[in-house]
């Protein structure tokens, strides 16, 4: 069916779908470990899935923020801690869309930086996921299987056949019979110290600023020229987004949002081609929110850990491939220093510590470059 520039068909569904396998394990992984309520959680992420659909009129992928995500599931963070750090991230990019600051920011991080980062968060997510599949390893390799066989497949997506999975496995162990409509639940109005904003852009805020401007802005932006030559989107509009949706989904229970150029591939990859892919993803998240949100947080609780550990697995695995386009010279030191440096410490000091090596050896490169005609 098609409602002027929007479609709702099976396609679109399915490309709703693509970018499940990211969001599903982050998100369930906010609930079941750092104890989000899931009406927050799901409304909001919805609404901002049905109005971005509605404003662009293109699939736009609605996601967590992935370093706050990890972070925050493998030091289990407070619900408080999360909230305070959306709203630290929409100050941050309602400045960059208002000053164009994130034009800067994407210049001065050199690549290696990034994907240190983003090999960090890989390790995290990886060494966290260990600790759901140690419950049911058989049931994680199975999983695993099923996320290799069926990732991009057009009509069962894995993360949705692993969820219904999941939901059959509690089902025979009598657990589901929890799951009931009791009435409406409305998201709560959430609350937070302002100490913890800043507490929370010094945990992983500041190291998410880098990989957001190039990934959920920079790279977005380009991909949707690519997909959509006649509907572009420009890099502060979506910083704009980011900036609005984070300002105002905090107090309201919602997690830390951004776009990102690989839920994109996804959507379009499995078949969205309009906003209405966004729209049924978003009506999905707020009746779930909505209707069932009283016994979603104990369905989580009894849910096969297994399950959600290889799907943050395998999410971890492949954050870790970014690093295969650095070279093997002063990239790889860079890359090297800032995920220890994360790993062992924490993403802002990983950042840090890696654009310091990186402008160090620049700065050695070229005096040794000064030096040389004087040596001859």
């Amino acid at each position: 069916m098609k409602i002027g520039p929007f479609e709702f068909s099976l396609r679109e569904l399915s490309g709703a779908m693509g970018d499940f396998g990211t969001l599903f394990p982050l998100a369930i992984g906010y609930i079941a470990v750092c104890g989000l309520n899931p009406a927050g959680l799901l409304v909001t992420m919805g609404l901002a899935n049905i109005i971005t659909g509605i404003v662009y009129r293109l699939p736009m992928p609605i996601e967590p923020m992935k370093v706050l995500a990890v972070v925050a599931i493998a030091q289990q963070w407070p619900p408080s801690l999360i909230y305070a750090s959306g709203l630290g991230m929409g100050i941050v990019w309602l400045l960059f869309a208002v000053t164009g600051i994130m034009d800067y920011v994407a210049k001065y991080t050199p690549r290696p930086v990034i994907r240190g980062i983003q090999v960090a968060l890989g390790v995290l997510l990886a060494l966290e996921a260990l600790k759901f599949l140690a419950d049911w390893w058989l049931l994680g390799a199975v999983s695993v299987l099923i996320v290799i066989f069926l990732r991009q497949n057009r009509y069962a997506p894995a993360a949705v056949v692993l969820v219904l999975l999941g939901l059959a496995i509690t089902y025979f162990h009598g657990d589901l019979a929890q799951v009931k409509f009791t009435g409406f639940t409305l998201p709560e109005i959430t609350f937070f110290k302002p100490v913890e904003v800043w507490q929370g852009l010094l945990l992983a805020g500041f190291a998410q600023i880098p990989l957001t401007a190039t990934n959920a802005v920079i790279s977005t932006s380009s991909l949707i020229k690519k997909y959509f030559p006649d509907r572009p989107v420009s890099e502060r509009r979506l910083s704009l987004n980011m900036g609005l949706m984070n300002l105002v989904f905090p107090f309201f229970g919602g997690m830390p949002l951004c776009h990102g150029a690989g839920g994109l591939a996804g959507q379009y990859y499995f078949g969205a081609r309009t906003g209405g892919a966004n729209i049924l993803e978003g009506l999905i998240e707020i009746l779930l929110g909505l209707l069932l949100a009283s016994s979603i947080a104990g369905l989580f609780a009894v849910f096969p850990q297994a399950i959600i550990g290889a799907m943050m697995f395998l999410v971890g695995l492949e954050m870790v491939k970014f690093a295969r386009d650095v070279s093997f010279n002063r990239e790889l030191a860079v890359l090297a220093v800032t995920a220890l440096v994360s790993i062992f410490t924490n993403m802002a000091y990983g950042f840090l510590a890696g654009l310091g090596t990186h402008y160090l050896l620049v700065f050695l490169q070229n005096r040794k470059k000064e030096d040389r005609p004087a040596d001859g």
